[in-house]
């Protein structure tokens, strides 16, 4: 018997723990479905929606890097994920093959810092692409403060400032962190294969939360410089298990089991 199933597609996508988080709640739940692994290069990202389309076994798929923005040129968006956010990281088959762009990724930010007062605090974070809109989504949210964003491409991070209707300033790699009740590493730096994130933290006044979205590694350079200054961390494992739970019961119609996740966590770092 044919198996419903769903996956994560990237460029890179070896790295990703989607399949491992994704089929331990499958397998938990005991129900009759999978989770895959699907290497998509850009060029063919249309070509794997399309055949998608026609498929009804196939459930949908997360989307990580490079495909955040260009997933929303090939799919349907009754929810206005475009306008809203700019970048989605799940499409849904519907089951008349309709594909449905969502993102799971800004409230799957939000989970682990959802008691915290940000409310007039600053905010830096790091990167402007897809990781990047979802947590600046979040963000004008919160009513946080100034948002500096660091990257490499000002012009790019400035526009997106104004979309989200944030105050702040984009400022170029390298700049000296200004203070921060919360810094954010939207960007592919300090993950396996990428470049390192070489930032001095030593301007975060005591009290300050580094947040990193990179989950391979999970203790990244940045959380070790972070916990060697006896700042509060959230790793990347966090908004990856945040975001899949949320995934998860639009993909397969039940919620996860959220009292294994201690288990969970131990077989993601392993």
């Amino acid at each position: 018997m044919s198996q419903p199933y769903a996956e994560v597609i990237g460029d890179p996508i070896a790295h990703s723990k989607s399949p491992l988080i994704h089929q331990f709640w499958l397998d938990a739940l005991g129900l009759n479905a999978r989770y895959d692994r699907r290497h998509v290069v850009s060029a063919n990202l249309g070509t794997y929606f399309a055949q998608r389309r026609d498929d009804p076994l196939w459930r949908g798929c997360n989307i990580t890097l490079p495909h955040k923005e260009a997933a929303l040129d090939h799919v349907t968006d009754p929810g206005n994920v475009r306008a809203l956010i700019g970048a989605a990281n799940l499409v849904t088959r519907a089951d008349d093959g309709t594909l449905i762009a969502a993102n799971t990724d800004a409230g799957g930010f939000y989970l682990p810092i959802a008691g915290l007062e940000l409310t007039g605090a600053p905010i830096v974070v790091i990167g402007a692409g897809g990781a990047a809109r979802a947590v600046l989504y979040a963000l004008s949210r919160l009513h946080v403060g100034e948002v500096t964003i660091i990257n490499r491409n000002g012009l790019k991070a400035g526009a997106l400032l104004a979309r989200f209707g944030l105050r702040g300033k984009a400022v170029p790699q390298g700049t000296k962190l200004p203070m921060a009740a919360l810094v954010v590493n939207a960007s592919p730096l300090g993950m396996a294969g990428q470049a390192a994130l070489e930032i001095d933290l030593a301007p975060l006044p005591d009290g300050s939360i580094v947040y990193d979205l990179v989950y391979a590694p999970v203790e990244t350079s940045l959380l070790a410089a972070a916990r060697a200054r006896g700042l509060d961390t959230v790793d990347g494992l966090e908004m990856l298990v945040g975001q899949a739970a949320i995934a998860f019961e639009v993909l397969f119609g039940m919620a996860p089991p959220r009292d294994g996740d201690a288990a969970l966590r131990e077989l993601l770092t392993q």
